[in-house]
Parts: C-alpha cells; sequence; structure tokens
C-alpha cells in the first residue's frame, strides 16, 4: 500500500527507478533516451518544488533560500498580535495580498465583546493598510484562499500550520506570526534549501474510500521516523489523474500532520477546470517534474489498497484501517486506554473507551464533518446522496455537517444535499473551523467522537482535564462518518454501504464573495484609525539578551511529543489571543499547572532586580554560593538576567500558533531545552520571541526548581558559538551541562540578542535615523 524508500531516487520521464526498474527500461516506456550521466545530484534541481522556490528567492544559493510570497493569509486568532507587532515594527501597508478572516473565533461566545472587537479590529486593520477582509461565517481561512488565491507556481504564506495549496500548484507555508510580520516589512523567509520527498500515487481509490482515508494511511506511514520532517512533499505519478480537485485538497491540507515543511503536486486538466469554475482561468499553468528529477527520498502509495482508516487518540499517525479496528476493538480500544493512563498519570482521570464495545459494535456518540479538511463540496454532497432516505436515529448520536465556505454551502443548497442531510437528521452549520480546535461540538466527558476534522490531540477538542474533564476524537472521513451515523453511532466504514459512482459537478458564484468581503488590496486608506477594543493590548516590553542568564527551570514535560495545544490550549483560550498578558495565564495550564506561578516568581525577582531592588530572603541566594563567581550577589546581578526555562523531549508538533512561544515570553522565558524539535515553525517562534532554542544529546536530568546558569552567553551568541557550557544547579550540587545551539543564521543571532523580533525592527529603524 505505502513503501518509503530513503535513499535518493531518480524519476525518468515520469518512471521511478525503484525495486530494480532501469535507465533503459525507463528509456524504453518512454521512447526517448536519457544518458546515465543525468542521474546526479544535480537532477535535484529538477523537481516541481525547486523550481518554484528558486523562482521566488531573493538570494538564491545552492544551500539556501530567501523567499518572498505571492501572498499571505491569517484569521480571527492570530491577525490581530501579527498587525500589532508589524505596525510597532514599521509597518504602513500591506506589500502583497494579505486576506484577514474569521473562522475560529467567529461564534463571538467567550469574553463578552471581545471576539467581535477583533473583527472590527481586521476590517480597520484592511481598510488602513489595504488588506482582504472576510467576514465571520463566509469561509473558513484554507477555503477562502482556494478559491481566490492560489494560482500555479505561486506561494502564500498562513499563520496556520495547515496552510496548504499543493494541489492547486500552490506551495503553502504554515508559520507562526513573525514571520508574516517579515515579509509584511519587505523581509524573506530565510530557511536552509528543504530535501524534496517525492510521492508517486498509483491505482484509483475504491468507492468509499476517501481523500481522508488516503492521509491518514501516509500520515501513519512516515510521522514516526520523521520520514519528511521539515521535507517539502510533491505528488506525482499516474494516480493523481484518478483524483478530483477537491479530492486532492482533502489529501492535501492533512500533509501537515506528516511534519513536512510543504506541498506541491503536479497538474492537470483537472486543475484548469477547477480554475476556469472559479472564474481564474489565468491562475492555471502545467507545472510537473523534469525528465530526469532527482528526489531526496521517495514514497510509492498504491490508491487501490487503501481502505477506510481511522485515527486513534490522540494522533492523526495511530491511523488503522476501520474494520481492523472493529475485528479487535478490545486491543486497540485498550491500547487507547493505556496511552491515556500514561498521558494523565497522577490526574485520577480515566477513558473508558471499551465500554464502548457493544454487541452491535463499537458506539460512538458524535460526528462532526467540518473545516479545510472536511467541509469541502464534495465530501458533503457524497455523504447527503449515501444519506438520502436514511436517519441518524433518536439516539445520543449527534451528527454536524460545516460547509467550509458560503458558495460551498450555496451549491450544496441548490442541488438539495442540505435539506437531505437536514431529513436525515443532520445539523448544518456555516462556516467555521471551531470543532477542529476546541471551540464547537465539544462532546460529553467521556464521549467518543468521530471527525473528519485535521487533528485529534489530547483535549483538542475542548474538554478540560483540570476540571475533570476528558474526552476523545478519533480521525475519519466523511463518507465512513456518514455510515456510521446511519447506524446511529455504530462504527461502519463506508465500503459496506452502496456508494454513488458519479462525481457531483460543482458551480461556484463569485457574488457571493463580491458582495461581502471587502477587498483593498493594494489600496491602503492610511488616514483610516485602527479600531481598538478593550481586550487588545500592546506586548510588554521585552528587554534585550543579558550578558549571563540564571533561568528556573519551570516545566520538564517527557512525553514523546508536546504539541502546542499543550503549551498553550486552544478553543476558549483563543478568545484571549489579542491581550498577551491575561492569555499567558493559560500556558502549559493543562499540561503543567505549577508552570504559570513558577514563572512569576522569577519574573517577579526579576523586575525587582531591574528595579535595582535587593533579592535577599530569595532562593536566589542559595543558587549564588553554588556558582564560581567573584563578588558579591550585588555586583553578580546587574549583568544577570533571571528567566525561566521548559524542559520537553519534543515540543512543538502541531499549529503554527505563535503565542506558544510568545506566552512563555511575556511570562520572562528565555529558553527550551530539547531533544529536538518537532516542527520547524516551532523553532521558528522561539527564536523570533527572543528563546533560545537549546538542544540536548541526551535528556539533561532536570527538575522544576532547579536552576540554569549560562555565563556569558550573550558574547557566546554574538561570536556564533553552536556549544554553550552551562552549570545545573540543584540543593545539592552544581555540574556542568553542554547545550547546543545550531543552525541559526546571523539574523536570527541578531533577533535573541535584541530579544525578539520586535526589537530587532526597532533598532534597525533607529540606527537608520542616525
Amino acid at each position: 500500500m505505502i513503501k518509503l524508500y530513503p535513499e535518493k531516487t531518480y524519476l525518468v520521464h515520469g518512471i521511478p527507478l525503484t525495486d530494480g526498474t532501469t535507465l533503459a527500461q525507463a528509456n524504453a516506456a518512454a521512447g526517448e533516451t536519457v544518458a546515465a550521466e543525468a542521474l546526479s545530484p544535480q537532477a535535484r534541481d529538477g523537481t516541481i518544488a525547486w523550481s518554484i522556490l528558486s523562482g521566488h528567492s531573493a538570494r538564491n544559493t545552492d544551500d539556501r533560500v530567501a523567499v518572498r510570497f505571492d501572498a499571505l493569509a491569517s484569521h480571527d486568532i492570530t491577525y490581530v498580535g501579527i498587525i500589532q507587532t508589524a505596525l510597532a515594527s514599521g509597518l504602513d501597508h500591506f506589500p502583497v495580498p494579505y486576506a484577514l478572516t474569521n473562522c475560529h473565533n467567529s461564534l463571538c461566545a467567550v469574553g463578552g465583546t471581545i471576539n467581535e472587537d477583533d473583527h472590527a479590529f481586521g476590517l480597520s486593520a484592511a481598510r488602513r493598510f489595504g488588506g482582504i477582509f472576510v467576514p465571520a461565517h463566509i469561509a473558513v481561512i484554507h477555503q477562502y484562499v482556494r478559491e481566490t488565491m492560489a494560482a500555479c507556481g505561486a506561494m502564500i504564506l498562513g499563520s496556520d500550520s495547515h496552510t496548504r495549496y499543493g494541489a492547486l500548484g500552490t506551495m503553502g507555508v504554515g508559520e507562526g506570526g513573525p514571520e508574516l510580520v517579515k515579509q509584511l516589512l519587505g523581509r524573506t523567509w530565510d530557511i536552509p534549501r528543504p530535501e524534496v520527498v517525492g510521492v508517486y500515487l498509483t491505482g484509483r481509490p475504491s468507492p468509499g474510500v476517501g481523500p481522508q482515508d488516503v492521509a491518514l494511511a501516509i500520515i501513519g506511514g512516515v510521522f514516526d521516523s520523521g520520514f519528511v520532517k521539515n521535507k517539502v512533499v510533491e505528488f506525482i505519478g499516474p494516480g493523481i489523474a484518478n483524483l478530483s480537485v477537491d479530492y486532492r485538497n482533502g489529501i492535501d491540507v492533512m500533509t501537515t500532520e506528516t511534519a513536512c515543511l510543504s506541498s506541491i503536486w503536479q497538474t492537470d486538466e483537472r486543475v484548469a477546470e477547477y480554475y476556469d469554475a472559479h472564474g481564474r482561468p489565468g491562475s492555471y499553468r502545467p507545472l510537473e517534474p523534469a525528465a530526469v528529477t532527482c528526489y531526496d527520498g521517495f514514497i510509492t502509495v498504491d490508491l487501490s489498497r487503501i481502505e477506510p482508516m481511522i485515527a486513534l487518540p490522540f494522533h492523526p499517525s495511530h491511523a488503522h484501517p476501520i474494520r481492523e479496528v472493529i475485528d479487535h476493538a478490545e486491543r486497540f480500544l485498550g491500547e487507547v486506554e493505556d496511552r491515556t493512563a500514561k498521558q494523565f498519570e497522577g490526574s485520577g482521570l480515566t477513558l473508558r473507551l471499551r465500554d464502548k464495545i457493544t454487541r452491535e459494535g463499537i458506539r460512538v456518540e458524535q460526528g462532526v464533518v467540518a473545516g479545510c479538511a472536511g467541509g469541502l463540496f464534495e465530501n458533503i454532497a457524497l455523504m447527503s446522496r449515501m444519506m438520502e432516505g436514511g436517519t441518524v436515529g433518536g439516539g445520543e448520536y449527534t451528527l454536524s455537517v460545516y460547509p467550509a465556505s458560503q458558495p460551498v454551502m450555496y451549491e450544496l443548497n441548490r442541488i438539495g444535499a442540505v435539506n437531505t442531510l437536514l431529513d436525515a437528521g443532520a445539523v448544518v452549520k456555516t462556516a467555521f473551523c471551531g470543532p477542529c480546535f476546541g471551540a464547537g461540538d465539544v462532546p460529553r466527558s467521556g464521549g467518543l467522537s468521530v471527525r473528519h476534522t485535521t487533528r485529534n490531540f489530547p483535549n483538542r477538542e475542548g474538554s478540560k482535564p483540570g476540571e475533570g474533564q476528558l474526552s476523545a476524537v478519533a480521525l475519519m472521513d466523511a463518507r465512513s462518518i456518514a455510515a456510521t451515523s446511519l447506524r446511529g453511532g455504530i462504527l461502519t466504514p463506508a465500503t459496506e454501504l452502496p456508494i454513488p459512482a458519479t462525481e457531483q459537478p460543482y458551480h461556484f458564484r463569485t457574488e457571493l464573495y463580491a458582495r461581502r468581503v471587502y477587498d483593498g488590496t493594494g489600496k491602503p486608506r492610511s488616514a483610516e484609525p485602527l479600531i481598538l477594543g478593550p481586550n487588545i493590548r500592546s506586548w510588554p516590553e521585552m528587554p534585550p539578551l543579558a550578558e549571563n542568564l540564571l533561568l528556573r527551570v519551570a516545566a520538564v514535560i517527557t512525553d514523546p511529543v508536546t504539541t502546542t495545544d499543550e503549551l498553550i490550549p486552544s478553543g476558549d483560550t483563543s478568545s484571549y489571543r489579542s491581550n498577551p498578558i491575561r492569555l499567558a495565564e493559560f500556558t502549559l495550564s493543562r499540561k503543567d499547572p505549577g508552570y504559570v506561578p513558577r514563572a512569576k516568581a522569577v519574573l517577579a525577582m526579576e523586575e525587582k532586580r531591574r528595579a535595582g531592588e535587593p533579592l535577599t530572603g530569595t532562593d536566589i541566594e542559595e543558587a549564588f554560593k553554588k556558582l564560581d563567581t567573584e563578588g558579591s550577589l550585588a555586583r553578580f546581578l546587574p549583568s544577570t538576567a533571571l528567566g525561566s526555562v521548559i524542559y520537553a523531549h519534543r515540543p512543538g508538533d502541531g499549529s503554527a500558533r505563535e503565542q506558544a512561544a510568545s506566552c512563555q515570553k511575556v511570562l520572562g522565558g528565555w529558553a527550551n531545552i530539547a531533544l529536538e524539535y518537532a516542527t520547524k515553525r516551532y523553532r521558528s517562534n522561539l527564536i523570533n520571541w527572543g528563546i533560545l532554542p537549546f538542544t540536548v544529546a541526551e535528556a539533561p536530568g532536570l527538575a522544576p526548581g532547579d536552576w540554569l546558569y549560562l555565563p556569558g552567553i550573550a558574547a557566546l551568541i554574538a561570536d556564533g558559538a553552536e556549544e554553550i557550557a552551562a552549570l545545573h544547579l540543584t540543593k545539592s550540587s552544581a555540574r556542568p551541562i553542554r547545550l547546543l545551539l545550531t543552525g541559526l543564521t546571523k539574523d536570527d543571532r541578531d533577533i535573541l540578542l535584541r530579544g525578539c523580533l520586535m526589537n530587532y525592527y526597532r533598532n534597525e529603524a533607529e540606527s537608520q535615523k542616525r
């Protein structure tokens, strides 16, 4: 079904030289001759990805790229902070099309006026700086970009991790807000030249197998090994022609869960038809790899062998065929219970999924189809045809369906699909991302929800373990959710039902956006005031890096992977993302409730230190006694900042949200220590917020309350040091510890020295004035 090739693999005339296929055979099949000399490392330049990346790079070298994007996109839990940061750094207009969508806090259900205040800010910013404003319930961010902004050969940067438009020939990248700030200020996205992994599709999916099934099979095959981590995945092969564009989009958006950097697909006449149907025929051009292309790794996927899949809690990579889970329910659900017990050890919480095994099968309480992965036209149109004449029943099982945009809703309504779903007992709602991150359709405690959304991380669905709540989400395709719904919530793969064979044609109605979306691209109105609600607060002052650091260990996390949802919870906390001080109170609240008070205690001492107040009577004195320093504590402290540090094995999987880093900085955080970082975007967020992204060769044995002393850290960073000699201080000992700080550019180091990206730009502007 899925096979991985870790070695460099050549594609010749579209034929992979794998499993014994020779160059001579490829030449014979194509009727053309490629010389053996062409099979060289230079053929890496033949990928679609490199043709796009190199065309967008301001400084094109063999080992690095400096990208300027064609467009930007943010939603209403990221754009306020981005614009505030850019404004503090010298923003006067948006230099490229920038869409501000309102699909995350669109319920306006938490905190009184604060969500709608953010929306008012967004519209005023679009007017003032020349942007696009998509009001609430009109479209989820990625569907709007697909329908109006994507173009073959383009690159789009979004402040959301699921920024993926590869099936439309656009390289989408999801990053934290500071990377968008750089683009708004005319700067570049600077990264090492990424490796490109070819994903070669063959065959045709069986009826009842949907895009989520294909995506989960791929994620399950590559995530644990990190096979495509921080690489570009490039979809090629004859199987692509057997997939509609909606189907391709559904696979593509889930590539984020493989931990890849971006994605791109070869394009064909179906993509041309998509752009034509959306009134943008000029956005199409054919994209394909060169006659000889070298990939850094290769994956083959036989679409005909993929079955309906389910990703069990608590990660999209926990993917198995639904039939296998049904046949061995005790084992699979027992394994989830065991993982849950380990994840929440000491909390007293349990998840009794084996209680859901009944005579009829595995019972679930909820089905949800929503967002940029599930809410696509073809998914919902096919669901309605499958469910025609059926019902979800009158029991506890519920089904909610969220079309991804008003144009999708309009077309579903026009063909009668909405009424069919309503007749079957489904609830059809407007475009909203909430179910994907815990701001809508939160299941009951102890419940199991099956969802065609993007993620099923712990508590991402909205439960609060600190209040005794625990529920679970499994990911499935809309087709199998329809089959499960027709059985009143008994888990069922779609292949057990008759599946309508024909694709439903889609007619896009451009007027729905033209009549409601504000598009001021290229037309800034600088006299327009920004509308600031009472919850919209500026960033607190962030000092530059001190000569030395003395850091309190405020949290130690030993899970194999720590998600950004655990670093800063999603859901109801998203309403406070325009208020950095208030939001910071939620940091690690569902993972380590002691983190915030520990970090704040050190921050209070640092504020006293900066004010010149004495720190006698604190445990700083005990830490100081273990240091081999000359002079008194009073002489030592002026050059030594106090702060906090977090250790986690592998932090940063999941969302691009910068608040996972900025909240630590607001609370006085100066460093993270990890075996490795789960994603490039989380590490970038740390750097841009002035947090040192250390790694270690092995777990260092830190404990909350310990101290780390980093003498001469500012000078070491300025000098380009990649190894930092620190001192680990416990109540009873002081021992050396070796920290690594590799892969930093000069700009990265300058940002760290200044304390954060805002300071870096502010200092640059002041230097230019002088």
